[in-house]
């Protein structure tokens, strides 16, 4: 097939594709827009995108491939820093490949399809006492297969080696159609591609005995070193590391380990990176001469600015010993403690401190997992990936260290470096001085690239550790590797993909020749600065809705806080985000692909605009629970961005001047629902009978957008104000009063929002019963206001800013007068805390967004203080939904605290309920809302059930309550109720 003009070849592949039997073939603005990216500075746009859901469609992808001369990338989770997963032609997602074909824990290995993810690998072998040794911090959602590319580390390499050291055995497609099979136990690499490479090695074993495999971390370029005869010939580890330019692998079977539960880890403080990077070879040639290699597991890195940055998120910090830089190292097994003695020997560390517990453990080890998207928030700019990983030999790591810190000083760079020490690996993300819509501010990135490859070259470095060379670093091979090198590479590329179709211009390439042309260190060496992001032209939106403070008011700025890092598409969470992928699998629907597409239409060029059928469409099943707030590390927050995006579609022309365009029924409904609950009040018994009324309710429903299998949520008969009538005392004067030192003031003030006045009011009536039962006075606000939530989620950003600041002019004097506030509702309360510093820049919001507390956190105080005890729930089965608000914003680690602090049995539930607000009432979101609700929320409801004894479901948000109700009827429990039907 030859293809017709540019315009026509994405159609005319979709076609192709399509007759070849590949079933998810995608041209569309929208799936070209999310893959033009991955966690690289290049956007490359491709003409399809396609999913293959059996591995026999590789195989017509590749046939379509080359019979069309259109080039192919393979990409995984789509994390790749170097650039290694975006190209012009067919890229392919592996991810529905994910087939764990067989586990043998005898022999100790796993066979799978490239598209597994490494932990539904570690959750696959766990039962069998075995996991995975390479573990990258992306193995929450990077793929097999996407490890075998990148010869991918991790922070556990030190003990157990990288994916190359781990691969047993492939079944691959080379590029020239071959199909091949390698298994070094079962006798040499056969057929003719093989033969050719094994030739190639022996011809030059001179030349690749002593320039390649000269340490663990040297990943760039070809690894040549695994096709000498001394190691067997082992193809298949040749191959891995190859980044998709020479092979697609089918299937992998890879080695596992025992994962010894006894884990030990000790934290060493010293005054800088550099010191820490010195202590380095001390401390291995003490423990292997002593113990032997692998005896580490890991010798870990950590800059105290990246820590600070956790912690000023409000985000607990275990405590660390004294210093400003960290090596986190840890041993296991029966030696584990004898390791653990000898490294502090070793150290030469200011202070040191042994983490005995495993939740302190396990927070350490996320700081370090989240460096890469924290470590690019960390500065006053943007902080990039390029020079990412590179790496020296540990001994010396130190000297490196200064020189590297030196040249960021000579360029005027700042960057915080981390990363696997024990290998000699270094991150840093580095604020390079991009300026959109500048093509020529990559300058001072090209030189910084150039001085570090060239110092690099002096202590026998890897331009990549572990990430690969992809578009940024491959055209700098020149300074790591002479010409006979290079020469090799090109060799191999020319048997395994003649025609140059597998991820072109990746290690080798006919656009790289120019740069060989050159010698180490000379100017023949590139930098790739075609391509660049953060280059690209951004529009600005000249009357925006939301202050976004975080990013200088800058709208543009704030959807590119999303680097690709991709914690958003992990198949599983422990924590809320992203609930809509976890549901549906699709990058559309995960945090990264909607910020992708905002990218697009903020930088105008495949997406025009925020007014798009793309952003529509890739904002329609976002649930706008703000987990990615709190999940995402580099705290990319969707809620918001939708928001803003439905303000300027709806709300502002194309000039962004104020224009009201017709929105959907359920904006005016759901999305103003406190008026119409107010407008009710009065006669809520009879709006209740008229629903219980099924023509009425159905009509109802669809005048209000309201999908038909959902219930209407009842009005209470009384609103909680007039139900807590006896407290009229508490007028408007006690506010004054209180703030003047009266000493009539209450001890607690309680807010009654929208949601609780009208549908809950028996959560507040607990809370204030509970309270007064300790001893306490407790007054109700009895002046109205609302936090606008409703109006945020639809976008109607106007008037969410007036209602917003009635709210905070109502509650900043009582919050003022230092008797505790508290909400019962925590969407309404993260509002406060979160959404009004969005809307309103006033101190009054200030204020109250420091000032409003959850009913735990009140409780919290007053039990320390003796003022209140709690009832003793002993044998109490407690089954809870933090509302997704309450996780990302508030947090619940207080009510944890409580309830197992009465002797609870708590199980928290992960995950979003499904619900959230209006979304999963509309039509259109009932299926999605559902599914969510099916992740994590209904087994772990089921599983309760099956347990039988004294249970009780928590949930103190009304969209929580109200989804438990509908799909399961399980009537759920405020904290408050809990505590005082128990009292």
């Amino acid at each position: 097939m030859t293809l017709t003009s540019k315009p026509d070849i994405a159609q005319e592949l979709v076609q192709e594709l399509n007759r070849a039997g590949v079933s998810q073939v995608d041209a569309s603005v929208l799936a070209r827009s999310m893959y033009s990216s991955d966690a690289s500075l290049y956007r490359v746009v491709p003409e399809v995108v396609v999913r293959p859901a059996h591995v026999e469609e590789l195989h017509a992808i590749h046939e379509v491939s080359r019979s069309a001369g259109v080039p192919v990338t393979m990409r995984g989770a789509g994390t790749s820093i170097a650039g290694n997963a975006v190209g012009e032609g067919i890229v392919v997602d592996t991810r529905d490949l994910k087939r764990i074909i067989s586990i043998d824990p005898e022999a100790r290995t796993a066979r799978v399809q490239p598209g597994v993810v490494h932990a539904d690998l570690q959750r696959a072998a766990a039962p069998h006492g075995l996991r995975f040794g390479p573990d990258p911090s992306t193995h929450s959602r990077c793929t097999i297969g996407g490890m075998i590319g990148n010869n991918a580390c991790g922070s556990r390499a030190l003990g157990y080696g990288r994916t190359a050291d781990n691969v047993e055995a492939v079944t691959v497609l080379f590029g020239n159609g071959e199909l091949g099979s390698f298994d070094a136990r079962s006798g040499s690499a056969q057929g003719a591609t093989a033969e050719q490479l094994l030739g190639l090695a022996g011809r030059n074993l001179g030349h690749v005995r002593t320039r390649f495999g000269q340490f663990s971390r040297q990943v760039s370029g070809y690894s040549l070193e695994h096709l000498l005869p001394e190691n067997r010939g082992r193809v298949e580890r040749f191959l891995v590391g190859s980044e998709g330019t020479l092979a697609t692998v089918l299937e992998a079977e890879v080695r596992l380990v025992r994962d010894d539960p006894h884990r030990l880890l000790l934290v060493l403080g010293y005054d800088t990176v550099s010191e820490a990077a010195d202590a380095v070879p001390q401390i291995l040639d003490a423990v292997h001469g002593e113990f032997g290699p692998n005896s580490l597991i890991a010798c870990e890195g950590m800059d105290s600015r990246l820590v600070a940055l956790v912690r000023s998120a409000g985000k607990p910090v275990p405590q660390l010993p004294r210093g400003e830089s960290w090596l986190f190292v840890e041993a296991a097994g029966d030696v584990a403690n004898a390791v653990i003695e000898a490294v502090k020997s070793a150290s030469a560390a200011l202070d040191t401190r042994f983490i005995e517990s495993p939740a302190e453990a396990a927070a350490l080890w996320k700081i370090r997992e989240d460096g890469a998207g924290l470590a690019g928030i960390s500065l006053a700019t943007p902080a990039h990936s390029g020079w990412e990983d590179s790496a020296v030999p540990p001994k010396h790591l130190g000297a490196w260290m200064r020189d590297f810190e030196a040249l960021l000083k000579e360029f005027g760079l700042q960057g915080y470096p981390y990363g696997h020490f024990g290998d000699g690996c270094i991150h840093c993300r580095i604020d390079f001085p991009f300026q959109h819509g500048d093509p020529s501010s990559t300058g001072v990135f090209r030189e910084f690239m150039l001085a570090c490859a060239e110092r690099l070259a002096v202590y026998g470095g890897s331009l990549s550790g572990e990430h690969g060379d992809g578009r940024v670093r491959s055209e700098l091979l020149p300074f790591m590797y002479d010409e006979t090198s290079l020469d090799l590479f090109a060799q191999a590329k020319r048997i395994c993909d003649p025609e140059n179709l597998l991820n072109p211009g990746i290690i080798t390439g006919p656009q790289l020749q120019g740069a060989r042309a050159g010698h180490p260190g000379g100017t023949g060496a590139q930098v790739n600065t075609e391509d660049i992001r953060p280059t690209r032209p951004k529009q600005t939106l000249p009357w925006p809705g939301l202050l976004m403070p975080h990013d200088g008011g800058d709208y543009g700025a704030a959807v590119h806080r999303c680097s690709g890092v991709g914690r958003c598409v992990a198949p599983k969470t422990t924590g809320v985000m992203c609930p809509s992928y976890l549901a549906t699998t699709q990058e559309k629907d995960s945090t990264r692909g909607r910020a992708r597409v905002l990218q697009e239409a903020m930088d105008g060029t495949l997406v025009h605009g925020l007014s798009d059928p793309a952003v529509h469409e890739a904002l329609d099943l976002c649930l706008s629970c703000k987990g990615c707030a709190s999940d995402c590390p580099a705290g990319v927050d969707m809620a918001a961005y939708k928001a803003e995006a439905l303000h300027q579609k709806y709300d502002r022309d194309s000039e962004g001047r104020p224009r009201r365009r017709l929105r959907p029924r359920s904006h005016y409904v759901l999305g103003r629902l406190p008026v119409w609950a107010k407008l009710a009040a009065p006669v809520a018994p009879v709006a209740n009978l008229m629903m219980a009324l099924a023509p009425v309710a159905a009509a109802a429903k669809w005048a209000a957008g309201i999908d038909q299998r959902r219930s209407v949520p009842k009005f209470a008969s009384r609103t909680l104000r007039r139900a807590a009538g006896r407290l009229n005392a508490a007028s408007s004067s006690h506010a004054a009063g209180a703030a003047t030192g009266n000493t009539g003031q209450p001890d607690v003030w309680v807010w009654a929002d929208s949601f609780t006045n009208h549908f809950f009011p028996q959560s507040g009536l607990a809370a204030i019963e509970y309270l007064q039962a300790q001893g306490l006075q407790v007054r109700l606000i009895q002046k109205q206001g609302c936090c606008g939530l409703p109006w945020i989620s639809t976008g109607q950003l106007d008037q969410a800013r007036r209602r917003i600041s009635q709210a905070v002019e109502v509650l900043a004097p009582y919050v003022s007068s230092g008797v505790p506030v508290i909400g019962l509702e925590p969407s309404c309360l993260a509002t406060l805390r979160s959404d009004a510093l969005e809307l309103c820049d006033s101190e009054a919001a200030r204020v109250v967004a420091a000032g409003v507390r959850s009913f735990a956190e009140l409780l919290t105080g007053l039990v320390e203080e003796g003022r209140v005890r709690l009832p003793d729930l002993t044998g109490v089965d407690v089954v809870a939904q933090p509302h997704c608000h309450q996780s990302a914003i508030i947090g619940w680690e207080a009510d944890r605290a409580l309830l197992e602090q009465a002797g609870a049995e708590v199980t928290k539930v992960a995950g979003c309920c499904g619900l959230a607000g209006n979304f999963g009432v509309e039509q259109g979101h009932y299926e999605t809302s559902v599914a969510v609700a099916e992740t994590y929320l209904m087994p772990a409801v089921r599983d309760q059930r099956t347990r039988g004894g004294d249970t009780v479901v928590l949930a103190d948000g009304m969209s929580c309550r109200i989804q438990l109700e509908d799909l399961a009827d399980v009537p759920a429990v405020h904290l408050a109720e809990l505590l005082n039907s128990r009292s």
